[in-house]
């Protein structure tokens, strides 16, 4: 069982401390978390760990899951992406079903709480079944900076039913008509995907994916899908490879989308034809998986061209690892130019980097350890607590 002090070895000094003051200041408040599911998604990823450390703190904090029916699920679905800018068919028959799923789930949530935050979409109109007491708290953890007309039109009379809005990224935001914060999201440096793992262990790992240890390899974790851009990520291994033998390795998970098909469709073209590209068909949970790719990657590459976020970038640093990256989302936020890692805005770009580090093994060892700090200092899970449990005094008081 993790406790709060067994973070200590990893955060940075002081902070556990911090942590342990506030949770002082909460006892006595009720903390509440509503989201859509507990696995899958990057804010099921944090809840998992952040709800124990709080209950372990001694805060009276719970999670409560939203219900719904396969119409309620392609709504929300399709809602998420229309607010991310995406077209997608959004009826009135449809929101009017969502609405009404999450009526039933008011009836059997138990929402009484001094502060509840909301995360993103499927339980947002939940807020409309609010009790009299409490502060009601929407978690968008996506950028809904361009939305489609239709989506925004709907969900904005809702949004503005909460108390306050927290985005990622200041750009990520929508103009409201009450008070908006950021905070960042985290990586948790103990869990599975991130904890310190054995090269014995890192070897097994990747013996069973099939994946050799005999030359540099590049790596890309993400979904197979055009924001991921895994095309220009190949493309520019082919720039590297006339130079460099190093291996691609793309690890990703694919769904029923004709996008994601189609990507995965070239991307098994180009690999039949070079048997340095290696595809990694990943279930959403293969944690461990991921973690010992990354320990043993040359370089990671993050080359979303529509990103949310990107926190795979900050677990790529964390295990001492630079990233080329895209500029989308928050990958700049987290790659520091030229001292973790670089940002690129083309293939060519992407290639020039690559080259230029696996040209230097000395600044692949510098970038990374400056990447491991600028992650202990801005992106673990005890910074993010903080800001929580300090966001939850200021507007309880």
């Amino acid at each position: 069982m993790i406790t709060i002090e067994d973070y200590r070895r990893v955060a940075p000094p002081g902070a556990v401390d911090i942590v342990l003051r506030l949770a002082e200041r909460m006892r006595g408040r009720r903390f509440l978390h509503l989201s859509g599911g507990r696995f899958g998604g990057g804010a099921a990823e944090i809840l998992q760990p952040l709800v124990p450390m709080l209950t372990d703190l001694g805060v009276d904090a719970a999670w409560e899951i939203t219900g719904g029916d396969p119409g309620f699920y392609a709504t929300t679905t399709a809602l998420r992406a229309a607010l991310g800018g995406a077209e997608r068919l959004l009826t009135d028959e449809a929101l009017d079903h969502y609405v009404e799923m999450n009526r039933l789930n008011a009836k059997k949530l138990a929402l009484e709480a001094d502060l509840v935050l909301v995360h993103d979409v499927q339980p947002a109109t939940l807020v409309g079944h609010r009790p009299a007491q409490g502060r009601w708290v929407w978690r968008c953890h996506f950028d809904c900076s361009r939305p489609s007309r239709r989506a925004w039109t709907f969900l904005r009379p809702y949004v503005n039913q909460f108390d306050a809005a927290i985005f990622s990224l200041p750009k990520f935001a929508r103009r409201l008509g009450i008070p908006k914060y950021v905070i960042a999201p985290s990586i948790d440096p103990l869990s599975e995907k991130n904890r310190e793992l054995s090269s014995r262990e890192v070897t097994q790992i990747l013996r069973a994916l099939g994946v050799a240890q005999d030359k540099p390899f590049l790596l890309q974790v993400g979904p197979f899908t055009p924001a991921e851009d895994p095309l220009g990520v190949v493309n520019a291994y082919r720039l590297v490879r006339k130079y460099y033998n190093v291996r691609l390795v793309l690890a990703g998970t694919v769904d029923s989308e004709r996008e994601s098909v189609e990507t995965l469709a070239e991307l098994r073209e180009a690999a039949q034809h070079d048997p340095d590209i290696v595809l990694l068909e990943l279930p959403p949970d293969a944690h461990l998986q991921i973690n010992a790719l990354q320990r043993a990657a040359t370089i990671v590459v993050q080359k979303s061209v529509d990103e949310g976020f990107g926190l795979g970038a900050a677990e790529a640093m964390w295990k001492g690892k630079p990233v080329v990256g895209g500029s989308a989302g928050g990958l700049p936020q987290q790659i520091i130019y030229d001292v973790t890692g670089y940002t690129v805005h083309s293939v060519e770009g992407a290639a020039f980097r690559l080259r230029h580090l696996l040209n230097n093994p000395e600044l692949i060892a510098r970038m990374g350890a400056a990447g491991r700090e600028h992650v202990r200092r801005s992106f673990l899970i005890t910074r993010h607590l903080t800001d929580y449990m300090a966001l939850l005094i200021h507007l309880t008081r």
